[in-house]
């Protein structure tokens, strides 16, 4: 039975391997969340499983002199690649207005959530995201997407949406609502484009959540004709404020709290 995207069995291997985390590792998982296509929503048959997750030490890990690695990277295998990040780097790349970070609160596909840890954090993020910075993430990730994937004459059908969906989160800040959704298909929704460009993409959109991974196909001249004009209207830049108002006290105090519990 599929859920959101992932299977029953999948589901209980990730709850799995993130036991495994925590007893290997001495940590507590805060978070673990779907991110890749399968999160944004457009995942193919045969699309891998990108499993990102926060956790906490306990205290004593915090009193050394010397830093310690604050990521937990597992091997990646065919199906599956899980990432995980400390929960001070996290609430430090929440301070800085990371959008991977804020993209990560926003999956659909949630694997563990300690309820009133995820509630006190998303609470912090209208304090912190940056419209000024998450627009440059987005324009940047779509320019070398494109650059990367999409200049010959047959381009992997999948990598349109590595250069669409950042493109599309760019006029999202740019229309004041805020920080973009993980799912492509409210990305789309809530952007106002040409019927003969939403009919190309709502196709191609089928197209690859039946194909595989792998699928090459023709170039789309109406999708490349809208990437050129988005990526050169992106050069300039609008009157967006970095609008962050957070107080680090409120995410000192968070962090007490999340490893003194």
């Amino acid at each position: 039975m599929m859920n959101n995207g992932v299977n029953g069995a999948m589901r209980e291997r990730v709850l799995r391997q993130l036991e495994e985390v925590e007893r290997r590792y001495d940590v507590r998982v805060l978070f673990a969340c779907e991110f890749g296509s399968r999160g944004w929503g457009f995942a193919s048959p045969d699309s891998d499983y990108d499993v990102r997750f926060l956790y906490v030490h306990p205290p004593e890990w915090y009193l050394r002199v010397e830093p310690q690695r604050d990521v937990i990277e597992l091997p990646i295998d065919d199906e599956l690649d899980v990432c995980g990040w400390e929960w001070r780097k996290a609430l430090g790349l929440l301070k800085g207005a990371n959008p991977t970070l804020i993209e990560w609160l926003d999956s659909p596909i949630v694997y563990r959530q300690d309820d009133v840890t995820f509630s006190a954090l998303k609470e912090q993020i209208p304090h912190w995201f940056s419209p000024l910075r998450a627009r440059w993430h987005y324009l940047s990730m779509a320019r070398k997407n494109f650059r990367g994937y999409l200049q010959g004459d047959e381009v992997r059908l999948k990598k349109y949406f590595y250069v669409l969906r950042p493109l599309l989160a760019v006029r999202w800040i740019e229309a004041g609502k805020g920080a973009p959704p993980m799912r492509f298909a409210e990305l789309l929704a809530g952007s106002d484009l040409e019927t003969a460009l939403r009919r190309e993409i709502d196709e191609l959109l089928v197209r690859k959540m039946r194909a595989g991974e792998a699928e090459y196909g023709m170039r789309r001249p109406l999708l490349h004709a809208f990437i050129h004009s988005e990526l050169a209207r992106g050069e300039v830049t609008p009157t967006l404020p970095d609008a962050r108002t957070g107080n680090v006290s409120a995410l000192d105090k968070l962090l007490y709290q999340t490893v003194m519990v």
